[in-house]
């Protein structure tokens, strides 16, 4: 009795057919990307978002060391949030010189400029937190500047800030980074920050002055529109 041999080739062939569909299936499995979740960059809240959470989180940071002596950061953002039910705000700038030396001194700038503006019952409730952190790691004779500026605006109702208000912020957010390239001392660099950051403020105050008051009859919303204004530098 004659035993009929395999067909090895078809036989193989069939293993390397289902090794390459395998093979074809981890990868498309493999490769599929996990959920990004990132922060909403400086959002505008649609009308009646009054039940929405909202957080800003803003950050300028600088390191300047051997092989860049010299580094300037700088962040100037906007959120206008409108009601919500609570809003977190976050705002740091960071500077540091490491390594250099006190014949070749590095020079490290980080401004950061936050405005935040909220709206409702809860408008007055806001978790601001402004931070601002400078350091010199063996760098004799470095300069070092990091200067936090954050601006809550809360008013009883929803009101949004004017062209011509967001046209001359946007003037001042080109003189902060026109700092980059000056050669000011450090402490008049501070100072010229510190004047730019009053000139945000008497924008915000001058906004918030034809912002819609509350109702009298509401003792939730019966305040007055606010700019408060947090400074930290170091």
């Amino acid at each position: 009795m004659k035993h009929r041999k395999p067909h090895t080739r078809l036989l193989r062939s069939r293993v390397a057919g289902i090794g390459v569909a395998a093979t074809a299936a981890f990868a498309a499995t493999a490769t599929v990307p996990a959920t990004a979740v990132t922060l909403p960059t400086a959002p505008t809240a649609p009308s009646g978002a009054a039940g929405r959470a909202a957080i800003a989180v803003d950050l300028a940071n600088s390191r300047a060391d051997r092989t860049h002596m010299y580094d300037f950061d700088e962040s100037f953002r906007i959120h206008e949030y409108g009601p919500t039910v609570a809003v977190t705000a976050n705002n740091r700038a960071t500077a540091m010189s490491v390594g250099c030396s006190a014949d070749a001194p590095c020079r490290s700038v980080a401004l950061s400029f936050q405005i935040v503006t909220t709206a409702g019952s809860n408008a007055r409730l806001v978790n601001a937190t402004n931070i601002s952190r400078a350091s010199n790691e063996h760098c004799p004779s470095c300069e070092t500047l990091s200067a936090a500026y954050q601006f809550v605006v809360a008013t009883p109702r929803e009101f949004h800030l004017s062209k011509a208000s967001r046209s001359e912020l946007a003037g001042i957010q080109r003189q902060v980074d026109a700092l980059r390239t000056s050669r000011l001392p450090i402490a008049r660099i501070r100072e010229r920050a510190d004047a730019l950051a009053q000139q945000v403020k008497v924008i915000l105050d001058r906004e918030t002055a034809r912002a819609p008051r509350g109702d009298a009859r509401d003792p939730r919303t019966n305040f007055a529109p606010t700019v408060t204004m947090h400074r930290h530098i170091r």
